[in-house]
């Protein structure tokens, strides 16, 4: 039950990821200072982390990526797992 929530949460940001991807960004051009770009970063984040976490990690990465900011190779942290 938990995971048809959280995917019902995901699913309007996947869509307009995938939008920004496929209509937004090629007029723009690659302008991303990390890998993977930062709307894949995103879609990685909601799906490795669900929608409260993975949604803050991709906003904290989109804040990242300015000129003064980092640049290269940037992968989604592992999920930690609770120990009991």
């Amino acid at each position: 039950m938990k995971a048809n929530f959280n995917n019902i949460l995901i699913f309007p940001l996947v869509i307009l990821i995938k939008f920004y991807q496929n209509a937004i960004s090629p007029w723009l051009g690659n302008n991303c200072r990390y890998q993977p770009t930062c709307s894949h970063y995103m879609l990685q984040a909601l799906r490795k982390h669900g929608f409260l976490s993975g949604f803050w990690l991709g906003i904290k990465r989109i804040g990242r990526c300015h000129p003064w900011g980092g640049s290269g190779y940037d992968p989604v942290p592992e999920k930690k797992h609770k120990i009991n």
